[in-house]
């Protein structure tokens, strides 16, 4: 038996070794995507939460200044009313009733459709933080 000596080695990959890795990818990406997501839909939530705070503490001067709060963000200082946050995912609004009111914010496009489980946030004159889910005020 007779080995030829010009045998050659081919390099590169085989068919099957590229399919296993593009599944392998494929895995992963099914994996990290959500979670990618659900961290982006928790930062902009943030985004809400302060504006939401930031306008009560500014109603809070409002009532001070003025011994009533206001329904019009404008009188706030906000660019419009209802305030659409700087980003975009959130309006926010307020509802007077007598001597107290609520701050609400609703989320907005891709917010809306990404976290879905928190649309809307508020905020009482009282403190109280209110929201579509419980886990929503974390």
């Amino acid at each position: 038996m007779r080995v030829s000596k010009n045998k050659r080695r081919v390099k590169g990959f085989t068919l099957l070794e590229l399919m296993i890795s593009v599944a392998v990818v494929g895995i992963l990406a099914s994996i990290a995507y959500p979670s990618y997501i659900d961290n982006i839909s928790r930062a902009n939530r943030s985004e809400g939460q302060r504006e939401l705070l930031r306008l009560a503490s500014l109603q809070e001067q409002y009532f001070i200044d003025h011994r009533a709060y206001t329904t019009d963000m404008k009188k706030l200082g906000a660019s419009a009313d209802p305030y659409i946050t700087d980003s975009g995912f959130y309006s926010i609004d307020a509802v007077v009733v007598g001597v107290t009111y609520t701050l609400k914010a609703t989320a907005r496009g891709t917010q809306a459709t990404n976290d879905s489980s928190c649309l809307t946030l508020s905020v009482t004159d009282s403190g109280q933080k209110t929201a579509t889910s419980t886990n929503c005020w974390e």
